[in-house]
């Protein structure tokens, strides 16, 4: 394996609640992803900035084909996480449950 970074670029703050929640999902999903502290990173910021209508909304999370997702709640993470593939999809239900 290289050393270049994880595919995932992952937006946030350590003091944001969402972010702390989503970079847990993450990690207990075994997802990797580059960190990028938007309070010690200025241009990450102004990044930040840019893709969300000039708001710091955070975290913000840019997948490697190309996707973004801003502030997602669970469910979103993981319907898009399964969309790239990055977790197994979920398994049918049967209609007689």
């Amino acid at each position: 394996m290289s050393d270049t970074h994880p595919p995932i670029k992952f937006y946030g703050a350590m003091w944001c609640g969402d972010t702390r929640r989503a970079r847990s999902w993450f990690d207990n999903h075994k997802i990797p992803y580059e960190w990028i502290d938007v309070d010690k990173n200025k241009e990450a910021e102004e990044f930040v900035k840019s893709v969300n209508n000039g708001f710091r909304s955070i975290p913000t999370i840019v997948f490697a084909d190309g996707s973004r997702l801003t502030e997602p709640s669970v469910r979103k993470l993981e319907e898009h996480a399964r969309k790239l593939g990055l977790i197994p999809s979920a398994p049918e239900q049967s209609a007689d449950v």
